[in-house]
């Protein structure tokens, strides 16, 4: 679409609301207007109409995603980053966290250094925006690696923090950590104080060391009940820990493989509808055909919707976020704008980006998502700019 100005009708998701024959107008890549229709005033505008009922929704922010279509963050190229971005677009994603992996110092220095300069030279729209880098790993604890590689773990150190910050020229937003191992507690503080979300991870934290981490700023906790010390009725472990504290927001893969789907509800229970970030860890077979692929120099065998090490071990996921707000949607009792604040309005409010990007507000970005009757992508706006166009 060629014109700067345009408008998209159908119901409109606005916080908790779903308004019916509602509308939203759209100039120069910013939402102008959402509301009932006969309340917008753009003459020179296009108007996109469908011809069943349809949604509008925030576009989904996925805080931890390492791969899609064949490429991964750690690929370290422009290509790899513009084909996940591209690739997103497809299930209503429109914003990202490039992730990591443990991998070689040099391999992250390299990622890391690709993902700040394609971050900085983003500027076309119509893909799904980069917004920050999460580092998962390689401070972590062996106990729980899952899989990432263990021979490239490190205690957590706040010096090779600074220079792979300095090297990311900032944008590393969010750091996936085991707190409990030596130095833990100094990182997460200085996380905290620097403006980067400390996460806790891949981990063996008993319940007193969650604590600890609380107290020392840390926020967040990365797919729950992965890769972390479980629940035990005489000590709560990670994951109980995880349910307790008001202060963490936690990461779910509602995939019904991470996490059984009568979990979600429990989940949902314990932390409310703030403290729930949808993601989908998906790696790079996410969209393509059953096979073997790599992840951190591992292979991967994905099959029957399913990313596996040689071994067994869960190897991240191949879920789309679209799939994932389904899957909140059968397992619970929770509205379409309730289960779509878990992957747009919290997301965007741990990231502190709430003032441009997860609501369907005047001034904020254009990124949206229209779904069908089925909940599926037909339409994914990027930044006012059309990234995705299905049959409609």
């Amino acid at each position: 679409m060629k014109s700067d100005a345009f408008i998209v009708e159908g119901t409109v998701c606005l916080g908790n609301e779903l308004l019916e024959d509602g509308f939203v107008a759209i100039r120069d890549g910013k939402i102008e207007k959402a509301g009932r229709k006969g309340g917008h005033a753009l003459p020179d505008a296009e108007t996109i109409t469908f011809s069943h009922p349809v949604y509008i929704v925030p576009g989904f922010i996925d805080v931890h995603i390492h791969g899609a279509g064949g490429a991964d963050t750690m690929d370290a190229t422009p290509e790899a980053l513009d084909t996940i971005a591209k690739t997103l677009a497809k299930e209503g994603t429109t914003a990202f966290l490039a992730t990591t992996i443990t991998q070689s110092p040099q391999a992250i220095e390299k990622a890391l250094a690709n993902a700040a300069s394609y971050i900085k030279e983003q500027n076309a729209p119509g893909k799904a925006e980069v917004v920050g880098i999460h580092l998962e790993g390689p401070f972590i604890n062996a106990k729980r690696k899952g899989a990432q590689p263990e021979e490239y773990i490190l205690e957590p150190d706040v010096e090779t923090f600074q220079k792979w910050q300095n090297l990311a020229e900032g944008h590393i937003r969010l750091v996936t950590m085991a707190p409990e191992c030596p130095n833990g507690l100094e990182l997460v503080h200085y996380l905290s104080k620097n403006r980067c979300i400390a996460s806790i991870g891949h981990s063996d934290a008993d319940y007193a060391d969650v604590k600890a981490a609380v107290e020392a700023g840390a926020t967040h906790v990365t797919h729950l009940f992965n890769g972390m010390k479980g629940i035990h009725h005489r000590e709560p472990g990670t994951a109980g820990a995880a349910l307790l504290f008001d202060e963490l927001t936690v990461e779910l893969i509602a995939d019904g493989i991470h996490v059984r789907p009568e979990m979600f509800r429990l989940i949902l229970q314990a932390k409310g509808l703030d403290r729930v970030v949808l993601i989908t860890d998906a790696m790079r077979a996410k969209c393509l055909k059953n096979g073997v692929y790599d992840l951190g120099g591992q292979d991967v065998h994905v099959r029957d919707g399913k990313a596996l090490l040689s071994d067994g071990t869960l190897a991240g996921s191949i879920l789309k976020m679209k799939d994932g707000i389904k899957n909140i949607l059968a397992h619970t009792s929770l509205t379409l704008p309730e289960a779509v604040k878990l992957a747009s309005e919290n997301p965007a409010r741990e990231l502190g980006l709430f003032d441009r990007k997860g609501s369907l507000e005047a001034g904020k970005d254009a990124d949206l998502v229209v779904l069908n009757e089925q909940y599926e992508p037909i339409l994914t706006i990027c930044r006012g700019a059309i990234a995705f166009k299905g049959e409609f």
